[in-house]
């Protein structure tokens, strides 16, 4: 299974990935926009941190994936616990 995260903390990144991991999950993690944006492919989720990024970075995001293959989680709180919620609703646990 394959995450993107869209928003968040730039200091949360590694516990981010710390909680993918423990759901058994590959994370990809854009706090902010960068230009290999364009590479995250096909994620099996996609998570929006809407309180921590722009508009734009929203739009970005939303239209790189494929909307019939990709399911898309909205938290406007970009703590872990927001985190593990989405993450316990999509992959179980």
């Amino acid at each position: 299974m394959s995450v993107v995260i869209v928003g968040g903390n730039e200091c949360m990144q590694r516990n981010y990935l710390d909680v993918c991991r423990q759901f058994r999950c590959k994370a990809k993690i854009f706090p902010k926009m960068e230009r290999n944006m364009q590479n995250f492919g096909t994620p099996d989720l996609l998570i929006l941190f809407t309180g921590t990024c722009s508009h734009k970075l929203v739009r970005c995001a939303l239209s790189k994936i494929d909307e019939n293959r990709t399911r898309v989680a909205r938290s406007h709180s970009a703590s872990l616990s927001a985190l593990r919620a989405i993450m316990g609703e999509h992959f179980g646990g």
